[in-house]
């Protein structure tokens, strides 16, 4: 059995650009971009069924298929990577904090500076009262939000999810002031 060295890269590379732009694609249909969404959608495709059929016509040979899989697996990788760095939306952040330290205080007033809004709220745990926080934030500021409470409360609980539905509040008002500023610039 010979072994085409080119014909087994072309297939995984076709297949990483596959999965990499199927995981895309993925996600922004479930940000709800609606029109590049289907746009990359339409590459994909192209993709899958050029990449497929070169397996397919090849079945003899198993190395074809294997490397098939290991671009499917790559193609994963690079398109979690990919998400990672655009971080796309926001995320709601709750943070309990122990409500008989000074940090109790502190930490509200710190992340409001840093320009997250912060609502508290008081709540009891099992071990007495609790300060809770409830944070939007922009996904790509997540992490340093993270690491913005944990270095003011090492002891802080804190559980994230990504809304689905913002209107309203501190957030939306600086998103609306920072569109028409936009608006402004370009009709100058």
């Amino acid at each position: 059995m010979q072994i085409d060295l080119q014909m087994l890269a072309m297939i995984f590379f076709i297949n990483l650009a596959y999965v990499t732009l199927n995981t895309l694609r993925f996600l922004l249909t479930m940000k709800g971009y609606r029109v590049i969404a289907p746009l990359v959608s339409m590459i994909e495709i192209i993709i899958y069924i050029l990449g497929l059929s070169l397996v397919l016509d090849r079945l003899d040979n198993p190395l074809n298929l294997l490397f098939y899989a290991l671009g499917y697996a790559a193609g994963v990788s690079i398109g979690i990577k990919i998400e990672d760095k655009l971080a796309l939306g926001y995320t709601m952040v709750t943070v309990i904090l122990p409500s008989n330290t000074d940090e109790e205080k502190s930490l509200p007033k710190i992340l409001r500076q840093e320009g997250y809004g912060v609502t508290q709220s008081y709540g009891e745990g099992l071990e007495g009262p609790r300060l809770i926080l409830e944070i939007l934030s922009q996904r790509k500021s997540e992490k340093k939000l993270y690491q913005t409470i944990k270095s003011v409360e090492e002891r802080a609980f804190i559980i994230s999810y990504e809304p689905k539905y913002i209107s309203g509040g501190f957030w939306t008002k600086k998103i609306s002031r920072r569109e028409q500023k936009i608006h402004q610039k370009n009709q100058q």
